[in-house]
């Protein structure tokens, strides 16, 4: 086994993932602990993905991970000093990134999932404690998090869509629920082919058209926020969110692209920056979803 988990990195910073990380949007004093807690984040999930490392190494890795957040010292993985620091200055639980942690545990032993709900319990360590980690940073109230949760998992599913075919053929790994496959014929080894067939497009326009439900549960979650520029932030994320589930009902992720180009980020961002400014003016009544735990 390494001996510093940083070694395990891909070489992804927070400038390549899908959706904006601690942008210009959020004020100064609180992107250090949330780029801390990406950082954290980042090289976990590098081990969980890793070619090459063992089940048993992957797990030991993520075991010292978790060490290095809740008794840091020296000799430890440095993210999880660093967080354990950002997190002590903030005075704040590091439950959420233990929470992440289970995901990535979980990726490491499970690669098929049942059903839908099967998703949205992967989705609740996966995915909305990010959300939460950034909405506790700000001190917003918890009566966000189900708004919150329903966002997070979209953009996390978004993800499982777009890379449905390299998480197959490079992890085994298969997002879209078995039942969604089997309703509409088709098994998990068509992800494996240059363009997907109808029973598999179906099946991905279906889980796509569960996460435009999700994306509607959020839709008011930025007017629930009082810091304007976070509010901002997660206006923007709708917004990129929204499109990309078109992108991904009208597109086959096998053989096109449903990924952004940077000019469609940017006019995008605007949209939702406007979007965001429109909410906080007429201030519509929020509508949230059971979703999390």
């Amino acid at each position: 086994m390494s001996s510093n988990a940083a070694d395990l990195r891909s070489g992804k910073g927070s400038r390549d993932e899908n959706f904006p990380v601690a942008s210009k949007l959020i004020h100064p004093r609180h992107r250090a602990v949330i780029l801390a807690f990406y950082e954290f984040v980042r090289v976990a999930d590098d081990i969980a993905d890793h070619p090459t490392l063992s089940q048993a190494d992957k797990l030991q890795h993520l075991d010292a991970l978790e060490e290095s957040l809740l008794e840091p010292g020296p000799g430890k993985e440095p993210q999880g000093v660093a967080l354990h620091r950002a997190l002590e200055g903030r005075g704040l639980s590091p439950g959420h990134a233990q929470d992440l942690l289970t995901a990535f545990r979980l990726d490491v032993a499970k690669r098929r999932y049942a059903d839908f709900d099967d998703l949205m319990g992967y989705c609740s360590f996966s995915a909305m404690p990010v959300g939460r980690f950034v909405l506790d940073v700000h001190g917003e109230s918890h009566d966000t998090w189900p708004a919150n949760d329903a966002l997070c998992a979209a953009l996390q599913i978004i993800n499982h869509l777009q890379d449905c075919g390299a998480d197959y053929r490079n992890l085994d790994r298969v997002y879209i629920p078995l039942d969604v496959l089997r309703a509409n014929g088709v098994e998990a080894g068509a992800l494996a082919l240059p363009c997907a067939p109808a029973g598999l497009k179906a099946a991905i326009v279906a889980l796509a058209g569960r996460t435009a439900g999700l994306l509607s549960h959020s839709r008011g979650f930025s007017s629930q926020i009082k810091d304007r520029r976070l509010a901002f932030e997660v206006a923007v994320i709708q917004t990129l969110a929204e499109r990309l589930v078109h992108l991904l009902q009208l597109r086959d992720p096998l053989c096109q692209p449903v990924h952004l180009a940077k000019p469609a980020v940017a006019a995008l961002g605007l949209v939702g920056i406007l979007r965001g400014m429109w909410g906080r003016v007429f201030s519509p009544r929020a509508v949230s979803h059971p979703a999390g735990r």
